[in-house]
């Protein structure tokens, strides 16, 4: 390609695999340089990355997945980067297929993982359940919402830096935000392998990020999307029961006046939302 490429590994204690991924993206002959974020590391990632020939930046504490890739981002020389897992799941063979689409005019390239390459099966059900809500909200087909395995233009990518999070959910966010800007976005088939080392998830806190991430779908591109169908099953509710108690009590009842109520105050809350949506990606 005619533009420089970077590479980004967020790496935290991922000593086992890193060599063998820096050596393999290497081998591609496409890079013109390979950034390994060292979030923390306690074990030697460090230095088996920049034995192996990679840049190495180093956290002096963990600071999150989604910081790594911020800081690899701001690191980043190249006009387009690729953002990989250090730990051996994602195959830098993909890599040509990803800058293919990029030379073809799109903004953001997603690996989307293909059945199979789920880690289990709840994170795969989950993962289907933010594909569909992202494919409503968006109304474009949304094939792996939550991929860490991508290629974007680097200026575009840092637009949205300061919307990133620290945690894991930097690809939902990265995603929705080029959506809601009208970047071009697109999705190529990868197989993700099994990763190399210990897993960082930790059931519990990711059930809980499963829920904060559905939230942030619908605020990151069109929070009113959501907010409104369930303002009108409340008016709905708050009317199919005020015709009940109509006609069996001649009377409006106090649940009705809840209802209406929160029908809404749920209405205004996503009309609100979506202007405040708005002035987030407003042109500064």
């Amino acid at each position: 390609m005619s533009l420089n490429i970077s590479v980004v590994l967020p790496a935290k204690n991922e000593s086992g695999a890193i060599g063998q991924t820096i050596a393999q993206i290497q081998q591609l002959q496409l890079a013109h340089e390979i950034i390994v974020v060292n979030d923390g590391s306690t074990d030697n990632t460090k230095q088996v990355a920049e034995a192996a020939g990679a840049k190495v930046v180093t956290h002096p504490y963990s600071k999150g997945n989604g910081a790594a890739i911020k800081t690899g981002a701001r690191s980043a020389t190249g006009d387009v980067i690729i953002f990989m897992d250090a730990d051996g799941q994602h195959d830098p063979q993909d890599i040509p297929r990803l800058l293919e689409k990029i030379e073809q005019g799109y903004d953001l390239v997603v690996g989307a993982r293909q059945k199979g390459s789920q880690a289990s099966i709840g994170r795969g059900v989950a993962n289907a359940l933010y594909n569909n809500l992202a494919t409503y909200m968006t109304e474009q087909k949304v094939e792996d919402l939550t991929s860490g395995f991508r290629a974007v233009r680097a200026d575009k990518f840092r637009e949205f830096l300061y919307l990133l999070p620290n945690g894991f959910s930097y690809p939902t966010t990265s995603t929705m935000a080029f959506f809601r800007a009208g970047y071009s976005v697109t999705y190529i088939p990868i197989h993700a392998a099994k990763r190399i080392g210990k897993s960082h998830i930790q059931p519990i806190k990711d059930g809980v990020r499963f829920f904060l991430i559905i939230f942030k779908i619908a605020t990151l591109f069109s929070p009113l999307k959501m907010f409104l169908p369930i303002a009108v099953v409340l008016f709905l509710m708050a009317t199919g029961w005020y015709g009940y108690t109509l006609y069996e009590f001649h009377r409006f009842t106090n649940m009705s006046a809840l209802l209406y109520t929160g029908s809404v105050m749920i209405f205004l809350m996503g009309l609100i939302s979506e202007q405040i949506t708005a002035l987030m990606y407003k042109e500064k």
